[in-house]
């Protein structure tokens, strides 16, 4: 049987690094996680003696990077030791922005973040690991199976956000409206109109391969979708169509809410509604 040890009371870059592992090194799928002292070794043998017996920031071993003071961390050395050996993570475009994040975190460099001392980093992993310590709410085991599942959704959300960086730079169409500048995309991915929103898109336009439309607009805007709204319930009436009481969300269709009726519209005839509601 195979072990993953790291250290007590394990930090976000211990349990990145135990993650890579668990998740994508086939013969460590099912690998236990058991824990020492930092700096030690599992019944003090010799770090990397044993090969059934794998070291993650501790030990000062292969994946240990506390003898150093090069900018590194256990998850940086496991991740370049999985893409040595696994062809297909080389491809892998998500895990090497995941391991960045845990190298600043790492290295304190979070302290030169924007507003690096707003409270909405207290939602973070690292910050949420640190209240579950010191609250007692959570042991050594409790936060590696924790920090393991936030990971997991941290790394499908960075493959989500990459997959959207790229359909935006292929199909995405700008164009203008009263209000600055837009978006318009056919996508099935989410993702599009965050990322969209976030790199100065005052307003988003995501059409469904299967029919349904978002709209959505910055919440600081002087965006006013009201008369959008009109226009398209007269040109798709049969469609069902939602204007959020802040007439900066638009919707039509839902995958929760299998009664809601998709629009028959094209991508441009919704973007040409939205040039004309002036």
């Amino acid at each position: 049987m195979k072990i993953i040890i790291t250290h007590l009371n394990p930090d976000p870059d211990a349990i990145a690094a135990a993650w890579l592992l668990k998740r994508f090194d086939p013969q460590l799928s099912d690998a236990e996680v058991e824990f020492v002292p930092a700096g030690e070794t599992y019944q003090k043998q010799k770090v990397d003696s044993d090969a059934n017996i794998i070291h993650v920031d501790t030990g000062f071993g292969r994946f240990d990077h506390h003898d150093t003071n090069e900018r590194t961390c256990a998850a940086k050395k496991v991740l370049d030791d999985l893409q040595s050996r696994l062809v297909h993570l080389e491809e892998d475009k998500a895990l090497p922005r995941l391991v960045e994040i845990i190298m600043q975190d790492d290295h304190f460099e979070d302290c030169y973040w924007p507003e690096a001392n707003n409270d909405r980093y207290a939602f973070f992993m690292t910050a949420i690991l640190d209240g579950l310590k010191k609250g007692g709410k959570a042991n050594d085991q409790q936060l590696i199976e924790f920090g393991f599942r936030c990971l997991d959704g941290i790394y499908t959300t960075l493959k989500l956000r990459i997959e959207a960086e790229a359909e935006i730079q292929d199909k995405g169409k700008e164009f203008e409206t009263k209000w600055g500048k837009a978006l318009a995309i056919e996508s099935k991915n989410d993702e599009v109109m965050k990322v969209a929103q976030k790199s100065g898109f005052v307003l988003v336009l995501r059409k469904d391969p299967d029919g349904m439309v978002r709209i959505k607009a910055q919440p600081n805007s002087k965006v006013n979708l009201t008369l959008t709204y009109q226009s398209l319930k007269k040109m798709d009436p049969e469609a069902t169509w939602f204007l959020h009481a802040s007439k900066k969300m638009l919707l039509n269709g839902s995958y929760s809410n299998p009664e809601m009726v998709p629009s028959q519209l094209s991508l441009i005839d919704v973007m040409e509604i939205i040039k004309d509601s002036r």
